[in-house]
């Protein structure tokens, strides 16, 4: 393999995109409305990424990321993450956030606590807003405070988390908000030939 390179995906919510570089899955674009669109923000972030067919270290990853889209248990532990270019708290973040078991959620203060500092809670924001990794870094788990969902994840929004942990059962006994009635009249994802 050379350089970075990219591939889009199909899944229940719509096309994804993953890059890959010699070191592992770099990045993990959500589906937007459309699959220019995603492919458009993809790009964006990985602007030298070339398209090509993935290799089979990277399927694992595609996997998880479709099954977890459909609201089924993955193993994204062990995944090969490149996360060279997050800087060093960032990393510690990702790595605790890939601890949080399917169906839980913890507070950035409480993410804080466990990495032993004090005070770094817009710091643990900061690092999960510019998670490049959702899904495989479950950055949708780590919440502003207990109980509360808001504040969007930079890649994939706050339908897509809300979604994400409402299929994981976090969310169970909230009772039906807007972003579940919106879900549920939600067209179905667009194929790929339509697109």
């Amino acid at each position: 393999m050379v350089g970075r390179t990219y591939a889009m995906f199909d899944t229940s919510l719509g096309r994804c995109g993953i890059a890959w570089s010699d070191g592992g899955v770099i990045g993990v674009q959500l589906p937007a409305m459309r699959e220019i669109e995603t492919r458009r923000e993809l790009l964006r972030r990985f602007p030298d990424a070339r398209e090509r067919t993935p290799p089979p270290e990277v399927a694992p990853a595609i996997d998880a990321v479709s099954s977890a889209l459909r609201g089924q248990s993955h193993a994204a532990a062990g995944l090969p993450l490149d996360m060279t270019s997050a800087p060093p708290f960032s990393r510690r973040v990702y790595e605790l956030l890939q601890r949080v078991p399917r169906g839980e959620t913890v507070s950035f203060d409480e993410i804080a606590s466990r990495l032993g500092m004090t005070g770094v809670i817009h710091s643990v924001k900061q690092a999960i807003s510019r998670n490049p990794f959702p899904v495989l870094v479950p950055c949708h788990r780590a919440v502003p405070s207990p109980g509360e969902t808001s504040g969007a994840p930079t890649f994939g929004g706050i339908v897509t988390r809300s979604r994400l942990l409402a299929l994981e059962g976090a969310l169970a006994g909230r009772g039906v908000t807007l972003f579940d009635a919106l879900l549920s009249l939600a067209p179905p994802p667009r194929s790929a030939e339509s697109a």
